[in-house]
């Protein structure tokens, strides 16, 4: 049976990752499709490696503002089509997602917001999780099979971080952060990394200025969900916790297309 395997990776950088390894990473484990957030990079400051790297189709989308931000899709198999963002402008224009059509599934790589920063910023996250969501639901009643990762920005349950009674304020787990990934997978999304794994433990954010990934003092923030009529070609899902390089590390997920 053919497989697909997906990865994603908040890289915090991909200029700064670039320097690190990147390019050894990505030949070694080969991806079929790779997708990035936090790119902090316009076209015109990217390497010719990075515009054009070496078997695979390359989708960037980027903000106005420079050093923030940002998504990318590296593809072996080119998609049937790509669009930046959902079609609301006060969100597409912060360069926070792609979307790529392929035969098996709608693919959305999407960096949501932070909401630490601010109240503004945390009022913008939750408008940002409020739209997306209505956008996902008008799609899966129209029977589109989704996949949707990247950086959710929130830890989802007290098994998802380290020190949940610590964080119960901090934004990343609010109960209204907390409640709309409630809300997505009541609607029919499923987390499929917790398909296989059931235990603590598993994080992919560490803060580095405390040292935190060496003690494992972590965040689960990334995520690939799928919607339920997919769930089926579902067959895994891994934290890479050894890939570093970023403050995040990637995830992955692997479909069965045949």
């Amino acid at each position: 049976m053919a497989t697909m395997r997906l990865i994603s990776w908040n890289v915090n950088g991909i200029r700064a990752v670039e320097k690190r390894g990147f390019f050894e990473w990505l030949e070694e484990v080969s991806p079929d499709i790779l997708c990035l957030q936090e790119t902090k990079a316009h076209p015109e400051q990217l390497s010719s490696a990075l515009l054009s790297p070496n078997g695979y189709h390359v989708y960037w989308n980027h903000p106005e503002r420079k050093g923030y931000s940002g998504v990318a899709i590296l593809s072996r198999e080119q998609p049937v089509q790509v669009r930046s963002g959902f079609g609301i402008a006060r969100f597409d224009d912060e360069g926070r997602v792609l979307v790529a059509r392929y035969p098996e599934f709608l693919l959305f790589n999407v960096y949501f917001p932070n909401g630490k920063l601010s109240a503004e910023r945390l009022a913008y996250k939750l408008d940002f999780y409020n739209a997306f969501l209505s956008h996902l639901i008008e799609l899966r009643h129209q029977g589109e099979r989704m996949v949707v990762c990247g950086d959710y920005n929130t830890a989802h349950k007290e098994i998802d971080l380290a020190r949940p009674r610590e964080n119960s304020k901090v934004s990343g787990f609010l109960p209204e952060e907390r409640d709309w990934m409630d809300r997505l997978t009541s609607h029919g999304f499923v987390d499929t990394f917790r398909m296989f794994y059931s235990e603590g433990g598993h994080y992919t954010w560490w803060d580095l200025r405390t040292r935190a990934r060496e003690r494992n003092i972590g965040w689960r923030l990334d995520y690939f969900f799928v919607s339920d009529n997919l769930t089926e070609s579902v067959r895994d899902a891994r934290i890479l916790s050894d890939v570093t390089g970023s403050d995040h590390c990637p995830v992955s997920l692997t479909l069965a297309t045949a």
